[in-house]
C-alpha cells in the first residue's frame, strides 16, 4: 500500500504558514494605523464680553429730557443779559391829574421793583377797559417825541404822560373805565391799574387820548 500521509501533512503545514503570514500582515497593518499621528485641532479662542465681565449693562444710557425748570432759568438768564425791564419787575401807577387849558394830563409811572438795574425805552402801551376786561375806545396815539433809554436802578421810576381833552369841552362820547392796562415797552403782558379819575373819551375810530415816551422820574 502506498503511504499518502506525508503529502497531506506538507500541504497542511503550507496552509498554516500562509494563514500565519496573513495574520502577521494584518496585525502590522492595524498597528501602523493606530499609531499614525492625528491632526491637531487649533484651540478655540473667544473674545471676552466687557459687559458680562463687569456686570454692567450694554444698552446706551437714556438721555434726560429738558425740564420746564431749565426753560425758566434760560428765560431769566436772557432777561439779565439784555438788561430790559420785564413786566414782572415793574409796578405801574397813575399819578394825580394835572389840568390845564382844557386838557387832562396824568403821569403813568413805572417803578423797578426787582433787585437788579434794568432799562425801558420808548412808549408804554395803554388801554382803558371796563369791569369785564373789554376795551373802551381805540388805543391811545403816540405823541411826537424823541424816545430815549431810561436806566432804572432798583426802586427808581420812569414816567409817560397820558392826556386827552376834557369831555365837558370836547363834547366827545365818554365812558368810565374800571382800569387802565399799562404794558411796558417791548413786553406783551400788561399791568392792570385801577382807574379812579372818572370818564374818558372813547368815541370815534381814532383815539383822542395821547401818550408820550418814557422819561426818568415820576412826573412833572
Amino acid at each position: 500500500m502506498a503511504n499518502t500521509s506525508r503529502p497531506v501533512r506538507r500541504t497542511a503545514l503550507l496552509a498554516s504558514a500562509a494563514a500565519l503570514l496573513g495574520l502577521v500582515g494584518a496585525c502590522g497593518s492595524e498597528s501602523s494605523t493606530s499609531t499614525a499621528p492625528r491632526p491637531t485641532q487649533a484651540p478655540r479662542t473667544t473674545t471676552p464680553d466687557p459687559g458680562a465681565a463687569t456686570g454692567a449693562a450694554t444698552t446706551p444710557a437714556a438721555t434726560a429730557a429738558p425740564s420746564d425748570t431749565a426753560g425758566s432759568a434760560s428765560a431769566s438768564a436772557s432777561a439779565r443779559t439784555d438788561g430790559r425791564c420785564r413786566t414782572g419787575e415793574l409796578r405801574a401807577e397813575v399819578g394825580r391829574v394835572d389840568p390845564g387849558a382844557g386838557q387832562r394830563n396824568f403821569p403813568i409811572v413805572l417803578t423797578n421793583t426787582s433787585d437788579r438795574t434794568c432799562t425801558v425805552h420808548g412808549y408804554p402801551g395803554a388801554a382803558f377797559v371796563d369791569a369785564s376786561g373789554g376795551q373802551l375806545g381805540p388805543d391811545p396815539v403816540r405823541a411826537p417825541s424823541s424816545p430815549g433809554t431810561v436806566t432804572l436802578a432798583p426802586g427808581k421810576s420812569a414816567w409817560a404822560g397820558l392826556s386827552f381833552s376834557s369831555p365837558q369841552i370836547s363834547g366827545a362820547r365818554t365812558a368810565t373805565p374800571a382800569a387802565l392796562l399799562v404794558t411796558p415797552p417791548d413786553e406783551h403782558d400788561p399791568i392792570r391799574v385801577a382807574w379812579t379819575a372818572g370818564e374818558v373819551p372813547v368815541g370815534g375810530d381814532e383815539s383822542s387820548v395821547k401818550v408820550t415816551a418814557l422819561e426818568p422820574g415820576t412826573g412833572p
